[in-house]
């Protein structure tokens, strides 16, 4: 398979063609070859638009998903970004061309390591921090951050996070109940309070944590 002309087809016709405008964030997908982050045997269908299951009951995300929610932090490229959720680490990937340092939480060890694996070994990238634990805490020791990134649906949205998020920070997650949802902004403005703005439905697997879903 011509994994860089399928990889220059999804761009065109999932994310351009979609309304995705960032140059960074179109040069970013054209760059990461997302075929290494899914299973042996679903390479044929990684820039298919649509999610594909990782084990685990865990899935990565279609990319034009990855590409509207990356967008909407509106990244400059010196920011710390902490993303809750790793998976198979491809929107890992995705963030650490578009910004200073990622920092990422994944509730299943073997997701990190398998992530860990593709990212440091494969890519080279040096700007990526991966650890196991429960991703709705965040990471107080490295707050604050520019943004924060959830690929994983939440009731509520988790206070540390919150509190975890820099002034002017933007945190992107799906927020809702396990049937509907809706992709939420969570912008913390200068004098610390929040507004929130709706991007749009969407469809993401549970965050299980102390302040998401607990099983």
């Amino acid at each position: 398979m011509d994994y860089p002309r399928a990889r220059a087809r999804m761009v065109d016709e999932q994310l351009r063609a979609r309304g995705i405008r960032d140059a960074r964030v179109l040069q970013a997908f054209t760059e990461i070859p997302r075929h290494i982050f899914v299973p042996a045997g679903l390479e044929a269908r990684a820039y298919a638009d649509m999610p594909l299951p990782i084990g685990d009951g865990q899935t990565i995300s279609q990319p034009f998903i990855v590409a509207a929610m990356v967008e909407s932090l509106k990244l400059e490229g010196d920011e710390r970004v902490l993303e809750i959720g790793t998976g198979s680490g491809y929107m890992t990937a995705i963030l650490a061309r578009l910004c200073n340092r990622v920092y990422s939480v994944e509730r299943l060890q073997k997701h990190v390591q398998d992530a860990r694996y593709r990212l440091e070994q494969v890519l080279s990238l040096s700007n990526v921090i991966l650890r196991a634990g429960d991703g709705s805490n965040g990471w107080p020791s490295e707050a604050p951050f520019g943004a924060i990134l959830v690929s994983a649906a939440s009731p509520i949205v988790p206070p540390p996070l919150v509190e975890q998020l820099g002034r002017g920070g933007r945190l992107i997650l799906p927020l809702g109940n396990e049937k509907e949802q809706r992709l939420t902004m969570v912008q913390r403005v200068e004098n610390g309070s929040t507004g929130h703005e709706d991007l749009g439905g969407c469809r993401f697997v549970k965050l299980i944590g102390e302040h998401g879903w607990k099983t």
